[in-house]
């Protein structure tokens, strides 16, 4: 027996240890919101301002105590983490001190179809050591939008965000009009080249729907008096409003679904908040 037990010892010392779920920092909020919802809360060192502000996450009630960052290097190197997790788009200043620094970087894309989301959703599940969670977040999200009907009828809809600007094709937000079953008027060529969408266009282009951010805006700005002119509550046409929170569609998760379900006029049927088990 105890040969039996000193061979059994001597086998354990050379198994290769389970590795580490890594420590990670994330500096963007659409790697915030997948980081909340698919890591231990220990793996967690940093998350960016960003996901802590309820108008723009999704996950604000995930945060808690987690510290938060403003993607700057420095405050990254002193939490010393084994993933950074940032944006392709955001923070590459920090990115590329990092990077110099040797510290590895997943740099996350923006999605704009459901494939590269799910995709998306696995590399950072992976990354994460959990795999099996990211493919329950999937499930989920399948789930929820197989059971949103589409639109019976199609219907003409144009969205109008803050400073005017509107979704055309190979955003996201396109793909989530189409599922709903709407056509988006964003996908008109005569619409390209333009960074906002003069009111003059709205009248001309005579939506059936228009898409806002209904929310009110945290304080008074520029950007979101457009919305709420004079000229959208005195259209020569009839026009229909349907208020999407940015939150729910600016970044590719499982929030996607509520989006869809606001657009296709039925009740939310997934909740976005929590985490995967």
């Amino acid at each position: 027996m105890r040969r039996l037990i000193l061979v059994l010892c001597g086998l354990l010392a050379l198994a290769p240890a389970a590795r580490a779920a890594p420590r990670v920092v994330s500096m963007n909020l659409c790697a915030d919101e997948l980081v909340l919802r698919l890591a231990d809360r220990e793996q967690i060192a940093s998350v960016s301002f960003l996901a802590a502000e309820r108008r723009i996450s999704t996950a604000a009630d995930l945060v808690g105590d987690i510290p938060l960052n403003h993607g700057m290097a420095e405050e990254v190197v002193r939490l010393a983490p084994d993933l950074v997790i940032a944006g392709r788009y955001t923070t590459r200043t920090t990115v590329g001190l990092l990077r110099d620094l040797d510290l590895p970087v997943l740099d996350l894309d923006v999605p704009a179809t459901f494939e590269a989301v799910e995709d998306q959703i696995r590399l950072v599940a992976r990354a994460l050591g959990h795999p099996a969670r990211g493919e329950a977040m999937i499930a989920g999200m399948e789930a929820a939008l197989a059971a949103i009907p589409p639109r019976s009828q199609p219907a003409r809809a144009l969205v109008l965000r803050p400073n005017g600007l509107t979704a055309g094709p190979g955003s996201l937000v396109d793909t989530l009009l189409t599922r709903a079953g709407f056509i988006n008027i964003g996908r008109d060529p005569a619409l390209q080249g333009y960074s906002g969408l003069p009111l003059e266009w709205v009248v001309s282009l005579r939506p059936d729907y228009l898409v806002l951010d209904t929310e009110p805006a945290p304080s008074p700005a520029l950007a979101h008096a457009l919305l709420h002119h004079p000229v959208l509550a005195h259209l020569p046409f009839e026009l229909r409003v349907i208020g999407v929170p940015n939150r729910l569609w600016t970044c590719a998760g499982p929030a996607m679904a509520e989006a869809v379900a606001l657009l296709a006029g039925v009740s939310p049927v997934f909740s976005a908040e929590g985490r995967y088990p």
